[in-house]
């Protein structure tokens, strides 16, 4: 990779970097905010799942356009959108119907930086390091989640979930700040007249299927593990974590996120030597099986609950850079935009559902059973993620399919 292109990636993921502040930052107050606005569980679930909602809505619409005006355009209009909501949350975030509208204005603007962001990555780099170039992208938010969660509960302990929301809200600033100069050394791509692939084409073909509903699986078991698993770890861990409450906030933020740091690039790179497909299907099979254990193991030693964290955390974002290059490869670069939209608003549509069913079970269960059931519950899309890995045709048969259609045999 040349000095130029990797200045110019280095910018892009620390974007994504400092986006991922305002990620957590509601999950990693979540037991606080429960408390002093006297949330039920399905209320607490439900301001996620307006923000997972809301950033699907984001994304179809800004994956969308990307391919009429440009992924580069929208992405520099959307850092500073965002940058603007989230000072909003920030400063008047402050009671549950209030969190429920303003953090999903944050991530009506999101979605601009999230998509856009891999399409620059696919449309700069070369085939070759283009699994990790994604890889490294998502990377940057897997450190930003980190970020979000250790300094939200140092700010917790310091001064109260106010300051937190103020500091991760600033973020938003640096991110706008990086993402214009990545937006401003990269080309401008726009779909020509001539593109006239038929949405619905995006739907019908097998690996676009496959890798699109493997992808809402993927979100299903992604976003309720997300919003829940920190206040999980919290009340099991609870006063057996002799570092006190901001060294639970560190080491759950290190043990789910910075795992899912290494996942992102490491396995984009492994797809780029060993193929999309049996990474896909190798890593959704770990997560849904640490799914339907993670649930159950409150009970183990700090060391040993924070090393499955860890595992869980790598398994269940390994896939999402894999999943966004093969979709990549699996359509016309002038449509890959709106295959991207689409993917968008079933997948984050599904995943934003998770975290208000995650919470309906907590409900609805015992104490002693609660946790376990709402964790199987996600797991249940990590195996539609692994049946779909496993469905998807073999790269080398896809090449030569390729190939008789462009020598014109059937």
């Amino acid at each position: 990779m040349q000095t130029g292109e990797r200045s110019w990636l280095a910018a892009l993921v620390l974007s994504r970097a400092f986006f991922g502040l305002m990620f957590m930052t509601y999950a990693a107050c979540l037991p606080v905010l429960t408390r002093e606005w006297s949330m039920t569980g399905t209320e607490a679930g439900s301001v996620q799942t307006a923000f997972s909602g809301c950033f699907a809505v984001s994304l179809f619409v800004t994956s969308w356009f990307s391919d009429h005006l440009g992924a580069k355009r929208i992405f520099l209009w959307s850092c500073w959108l965002s940058a603007a909501a989230g000072i909003g949350f920030g400063l008047f975030a402050r009671s549950y119907e209030q969190a429920l509208l303003l953090y999903g204005l944050v991530s009506l603007t999101q979605g601009g930086s999230y998509t856009p962001a891999i399409m620059l990555a696919v449309q700069e780099l070369p085939a070759e390091r283009r699994g990790a170039g994604v890889g490294w992208v998502l990377a940057g938010m897997s450190v930003g989640y980190v970020g979000s969660i250790s300094l939200s509960q140092g700010m917790i302990a310091f001064s109260g979930y106010e300051a937190a929301f103020i500091a991760c809200a600033l973020g938003s600033v640096i991110a706008a700040a990086f993402g214009t100069a990545a937006a401003r050394r990269a080309a401008n791509h726009v779909a020509g007249p001539l593109a006239k692939m038929s949405h619905a084409a995006v739907l019908t073909d097998r690996r676009s299927v496959l890798l699109t509903v493997g992808y809402m699986g993927h979100c299903w078991e992604l976003f309720g593990m997300w919003a829940w698993a920190p206040a999980f770890l919290i009340a099991s861990l609870g006063g057996r974590f002799a570092l006190g409450a901001v060294g639970v906030g560190i080491a759950i933020a290190l043990a789910l996120h910075l795992s899912a740091f290494f996942a992102s690039f490491t396995l984009g790179q492994a797809s780029d030597r060993y193929g999309r497909r049996a990474v896909l299907l190798g890593v959704a099979a770990v997560g849904a099986l640490c799914s339907f254990g993670f649930g159950w193991s409150g009970g183990l030693s700090p060391a040993l609950l924070l090393a499955f964290a860890a595992v869980y955390g790598f398994a269940a974002l390994g896939d999402s850079s894999v999943l966004s290059t093969a979709m990549s490869e699996a359509v016309p670069p002038a449509y890959l935009g709106r295959a991207l939209a689409v993917r968008s608003i079933l997948g984050i549509g599904v995943g934003a559902v998770a975290p208000v069913a995650f919470g309906v079970v907590l409900d609805l269960s015992t104490p002693e059973t609660g946790w376990g059931w709402a964790f199987v519950l996600m797991g249940i899309g990590g195996l539609i993620a692994t049946v779909c890995a496993a469905l998807l045709p073999s790269e080398e048969k896809r090449t030569a399919d390729h190939s008789r259609r462009g020598s014109g045999l059937s």
